[in-house]
């Protein structure tokens, strides 16, 4: 998921392909497998810094980059791009899968249930605007995103009909109950993570139907959400740190691979 350029800093358009990574001969722990990373920004590494591709925000600290670079895998392919929606992923990023795919990663939904304006509405309107703007998101949640999602997981095993697929869920983003010192009222911060529910529950069960594993952030982000002491999501621009990849995305995604 990516905020509009407005709620942050700006960042320059370069048309970069994905990025394709060989690994080398002496692949012990995953030799034969091909990984092709695939999403939104969640998965890209928007504000984790150390991008190889900025137009996409593709980090090196992101969680796909962290797991080919702990594992080695035969091939490695990062097509996750900051602010893909559905249909992005199915035009853009689909055609990096094929038969030899093994192991595919995924992290979509955000972007199209509304992240962006809900976000600008719960950080800068009132308590009520926020509560609409979640209700709608969570209209399309319920009613549009399960077919969307099932017409993208179908095509997903279609292209890659070998392939272990993790689809990655969302973290909930902010500590609930007392005080955050120039962030949100306890109130929007516990509506937020009512919608985040709503939105895993909704990619979880579609990927169970699809037979994909579901890798849950929230736990892995338990203790570290945005106004915590030591807060893994940036407060600015409501994404993982490099920290929160390393410390919770990177684990969570392991422990859901087969064979880890």
């Amino acid at each position: 998921m990516s905020l509009p350029r407005a709620a942050g800093a700006a960042v320059p358009v370069l048309a970069l392909a994905s990025v394709a990574v060989p690994a080398s001969a002496s692949s012990t722990a995953a030799a034969g497998v091909a990984y092709v990373a695939l999403g939104d920004s969640y998965a890209s590494g928007t504000g984790a810094g150390s991008y190889s591709d900025v137009a996409c925000t593709r980090s090196r600290n992101a969680y796909p980059s962290l797991w080919a670079d702990a594992n080695d895998p035969a091939s490695f392919t990062f097509a996750a791009c900051g602010g893909a929606k559905i249909p992005d992923v199915l035009s853009d990023q689909l055609g990096e899968l094929d038969e030899d795919t093994t192991l595919v990663s995924l992290s979509i939904g955000g972007n199209d249930s509304g992240f962006a304006s809900t976000m600008l509405n719960c950080q800068y309107s009132t308590r009520s605007a926020c509560e609409r703007a979640l209700e709608t998101a969570g209209e399309y949640v319920v009613n549009e995103l399960p077919d969307e999602l099932d017409g993208l997981y179908a095509a997903v095993r279609a292209r890659a009909p070998r392939a272990e697929v993790v689809i990655m869920g969302y973290p909930h983003l902010y500590e609930e109950g007392g005080l955050c010192l120039g962030g949100l009222s306890s109130a929007k911060r516990s509506a937020l993570n009512d919608g985040s529910d709503l939105l895993d529950e909704t990619i979880a069960d579609r990927a169970r139907a699809a037979g994909f594993a579901f890798a849950d952030g929230r736990p892995a982000f338990a203790g570290h959400e945005i106004c915590t002491s030591d807060a893994w999501i940036s407060s600015t621009n409501v994404h993982p740190t490099a920290e929160g990849h390393e410390s919770a995305c990177l684990p969570a995604f392991t422990s859901a691979v087969s064979g880890s």
